[in-house]
C-alpha cells in the first residue's frame, strides 16, 4: 500500500491525518496485527487448479470476504469521493458501506447504478432525524444497518486537535442538507470533536437496538464490538451481525488490535450470527488470518481512501483485486479450496497456549 500513500498528494486533506496517526507506535499496535503474531501452517498436496473465494452475507452472495467499511468524507480524498467508491465496489461484486458522515447522500449514492450496500449510522440527540436516516437508506435499496456503537464521545485524536480539522467549505455531510444540526466550523480544537459533542447521543444503550427494530426491517449489525459480553449481549438484543471494530485505534487507547479481540467475540457469538472484522486488513494474507479465526468476512476502510486519493474509481478497483489476488494466493498456499476449508488449524497465533503450540511443531 506504500506507494499509493505517496502520490498524488494534493489530494492528501483527507488521508494525512490517518497517516500523522498511524505514525505512532500505539496506532500500529492497536490497530494491525504485527506479521509475527500469527504463523501459517498450510497444507500441502492438495489439489488447488479451482479457488472459490465467493461467499454469502446476509443473503447476499458476493465474489470474496473482503468487503469497504465506512470512512467519512471521501470527497476530501478525491472529487468523486463515494461514488467512485460505489462503482468500485459494484465492478468488484462486494458489499461497500457508506458512512453517516459521507460528503455524498445516500440517493447519489444508489443513484450510481446496482450493488449491495450498507449504511453505517451514529445516532444522533434528535431521533427523528435517525429515523429520517434510516428509512431514506431503507428507501434508496440498502440492504443492511452498521450501527456504531463506540463513539459515545469522540477519542482524543491528536492530529485532528493538532490541525484543527474541519471539513472544507466547499464540502458537506450531504446526508444532513436541509436538515438544522448545525455545521462542522472551526474550533480551538476539533471541529469534528466539538460536532460530535454536540450532536451524537451519549445515551445510547441496548435499548436503541430494539428501537431501531421498531422502525425498520433491514438487518442491524452492531459495529464496534471487541469482547465476549458485549458479543453475547449482542446476540441476546437481536443484532443480525457483529462487526470486531477499535474504530481504527482513534477511540480508546490500549485496546487490542481487532484481530487480537476477534477469536473472544467468534466463540462468544457461538455461531449463532455471523461476525466480521474492521480494522488493521493491508493484505490478502491477513484476510486469511481473519476467517481462520471465525470472522465470516473483513471490512476495508483506510486501503480504500489511500487508492481512492491516489487514482479514483481506479484505485479502488486496483485495491480491491490486489487484495483478491492476495487472499486468493494465500489459499493456493496453504491448501484451501473453498472459504469452508479454512479453519483455525491452518494458523498458530501467540495468544495459543504452550500445548497449542507444540501440537503446531510436531
Amino acid at each position: 500500500m506504500r506507494p499509493l500513500q505517496s502520490r498524488n498528494c494534493q489530494r492528501w486533506c483527507m488521508t494525512t491525518m490517518h497517516l500523522v496517526q498511524k505514525t505512532s507506535g500505539l496506532l500500529l499496535r492497536t490497530e494491525m496485527l504485527s506479521p509475527g503474531s500469527c504463523k501459517f501452517r498450510p497444507r500441502i498436496l492438495i489439489d488447488v487448479t479451482n479457488i472459490d473465494m465467493t461467499t454469502t452475507i446476509l443473503g447476499f452472495k458476493i465474489s470474496m470476504p473482503i468487503m469497504i467499511a465506512p470512512t467519512a468524507m471521501q470527497k476530501m480524498a478525491h472529487p468523486e469521493g463515494e461514488y467512485a467508491t460505489a462503482r468500485a465496489a459494484s465492478a468488484a461484486g462486494t458489499i461497500m458501506t457508506l458512512s453517516s458522515w459521507a460528503t455524498s447522500s445516500v440517493e447519489e449514492v444508489a443513484s450510481t447504478g446496482p450493488g449491495i450496500r450498507f449504511f453505517q449510522l451514529y445516532v444522533y440527540k434528535d431521533r427523528n432525524v435517525v429515523a429520517q436516516l434510516v428509512r431514506r437508506a431503507e428507501r434508496a435499496g440498502f440492504k443492511a444497518i452498521a450501527l456504531t456503537v463506540d463513539t459515545p464521545r469522540l477519542g482524543r485524536r491528536e492530529a485532528d486537535i493538532k490541525n484543527r480539522f474541519v471539513l472544507p467549505p466547499f464540502l458537506t455531510l450531504k446526508n444532513f442538507e436541509g436538515i438544522d444540526l448545525g455545521k462542522m466550523d472551526k474550533a480551538n480544537d476539533s471541529g469534528l470533536s466539538s460536532y460530535v459533542a454536540g450532536q451524537i447521543d451519549r445515551s445510547l444503550s441496548w435499548k436503541d437496538v430494539a428501537w431501531l427494530q421498531t422502525i425498520t426491517s433491514l438487518p442491524i449489525l452492531v459495529k464496534g464490538v471487541i469482547t465476549a459480553e458485549d458479543a453475547r449481549l449482542a446476540v441476546q438484543h437481536g443484532a443480525a451481525g457483529i462487526i470486531v471494530s477499535n474504530h481504527g485505534a482513534r477511540q480508546l487507547d490500549y485496546v487490542p488490535a481487532t484481530i487480537m479481540a476477534l477469536e473472544e467475540v467468534v466463540k462468544a457469538a457461538q455461531g449463532r450470527i455471523p461476525v466480521f472484522l474492521d480494522g488493521g486488513v493491508r493484505r490478502g494474507t491477513d484476510v486469511f488470518k481473519a476467517l481462520a479465526l471465525g470472522a465470516a468476512g473483513v471490512f476495508i476502510g483506510r486501503p480504500v481512501v489511500f487508492s481512492l486519493a491516489a487514482e479514483g474509481e481506479a484505485g479502488v478497483k486496483k485495491v480491491l483485486q490486489m487484495m483478491r489476488d492476495e487472499f486468493e494466493l494465500t489459499m493456493a498456499l496453504s491448501g484451501c479450496r473453498s472459504l469452508k476449508e479454512i479453519s483455525r488449524s491452518h494458523i498458530a497465533a501467540d495468544w495459543d497456549g504452550p500445548s497449542s503450540r507444540a501440537v503446531a511443531r510436531l
